[in-house]
């Protein structure tokens, strides 16, 4: 009788085949609730690849732009999207390509809608997508050029950070660099004066901002908790503190970089 133990070896061909979709697969992700979507949607350089929507969503939705919907019931609709447990999708996902924002020189020297001054925001590890959508969502209304964050250790471009943020994901360049010390040192030498944020910073965060009136700052956060690392805070050119009424509390990182931006940006 024959050896039926062994599992059958499966044709390189297919293999092959199997490893190529699981790339793709890696390679996308899916925005989701009624936002996000429209505003992937309205975004020409983000590459769309599927919409999934209930008929009550898409009947919310507004214009297309060009894409064919799946249109599903909303008792099936998590059986067909491979979305996170309990995401607030609304009845509507889209599946899509990463943004491509482009070089740090180029993210960096691009002058952003009604700014007052260059102004970046760099944030060290943090990782709660919410907190770095809420991040994204304060630099596009106080005219930020872009959210820098290293590759490893920090939220990656997800459904969840797209949801929070409310549709400044598709406006608001994202960029997430190979080393965070090495992209400050080369907005050091683009011009940037770097200011790390920390509550034993040395000096009053709108004091500095008033002696440096007019230059191109990076203001630089490091996550809950841990806050900024070594290296960080010795790269940066000063450390701050954001003055508070009384000697307790602190503010989430996302509150921060809003009270700090909005400072920066006066």
């Amino acid at each position: 009788m024959a050896d039926t133990s062994r599992k059958t070896k499966k044709p390189s061909w297919v293999i092959d085949k199997e490893r190529a979709r699981r790339a793709a697969g890696a390679e996308t992700l899916w925005l989701f609730g009624l936002h996000a979507v429209r505003d992937a949607l309205a975004n020409p350089a983000r590459e769309k690849l599927r919409l999934v929507a209930t008929r009550n969503a898409l009947d919310r939705l507004g214009e297309l732009h060009g894409m064919t919907p799946e249109l599903t019931d909303s008792r099936v609709f998590t059986k067909i999207v491979p979305l996170p447990d309990e995401s607030v999708h609304q009845g509507v996902a889209l599946e899509v390509k990463p943004l491509k924002w482009g070089s740090l020189s180029e993210v960096a020297l691009r002058e952003a809608p009604g700014e007052t001054r260059p102004l970046l925001v760099a944030l060290d590890r943090v990782s709660d997508p919410h907190n770095v959508g809420a991040v994204l969502r304060s630099s596009e209304v106080f005219g930020a050029r872009a959210v820098i964050a290293p590759a490893r250790h920090s939220a990656p471009e997800t459904g969840a950070l797209a949801k929070t943020a409310s549709g400044a994901l598709e406006r608001q360049p994202y960029l997430r660099v190979p080393n965070l010390a090495e992209a400050l040192n080369q907005l050091k030498q683009m011009g940037f004066i770097l200011i790390g944020l920390d509550g034993s910073g040395g000096m009053d965060l709108p004091d500095l901002l008033t002696d440096l009136s007019g230059r191109a700052i990076c203001l630089v956060l490091g996550s809950e908790g841990p806050g900024m690392r070594d290296l960080t805070t010795k790269t940066c050119d000063y450390v701050a503190r954001i003055p508070f009424a009384a000697d307790f509390g602190s503010l989430n990182v996302s509150n921060a970089a809003a009270v700090a931006l909005y400072a920066a940006a006066r």
